[in-house]
């Protein structure tokens, strides 16, 4: 968080937004005790921070096809090509993440497959001609629970 630059009103808009994406500004300024134009300047402020970095509707890959998902961690044969190959994974629409990490990976990817044979493709056909040395592939069977950062209180 950004020392100094939101206040406690803020971090009551952070902590109602971030629940529900969808409430409407007037109900969080009723919430708030503020004005609805006090919770737009508000929200737009966080925005131009880089604190929110949008809102968006979330899908359910199982419910449109997309039952495997998988977590790939790649090493590369060659290091330095690490923006190349990043560049490259963004073009497969079935990688959702991309992370830079510590460890043995040169990154790490969370993608959606239709089903296991799907996965075997993307990695055979889309990652590894891209210069990978070789991935570690894992599984999930059922996401638990997915939540955003709790807001550090002032």
């Amino acid at each position: 968080m950004i020392q100094g630059t939101i206040d406690q009103l803020d971090q009551q808009i952070l902590e109602l937004i971030a629940s529900d994406a969808r409430k409407p500004f007037l109900e969080v300024a009723r919430q708030c005790g503020v004005s609805g134009a006090a919770i737009h300047q508000r929200i737009q402020r966080l925005f131009k921070l880089g604190i929110l970095k949008g809102s968006q509707f979330i899908l359910d890959p199982g419910k449109i096809g997309y039952d495997t998902c998988a977590y790939v961690g790649i090493y590369l044969k060659e290091p330095s090509d690490f923006d190349r190959v990043m560049e490259e994974i963004k073009k497969i629409p079935e990688v959702v993440e991309c992370h830079v990490t510590t460890g043995g990976y040169d990154m790490f990817v969370k993608l959606y497959a239709r089903n296991n044979a799907h996965l075997m493709e993307i990695i055979q056909d889309k990652l590894r001609p891209l210069g990978l040395q070789r991935t570690e592939s894992i599984i999930s069977f059922h996401e638990a629970f997915i939540r955003q950062m709790p807001i550090p209180q002032l």
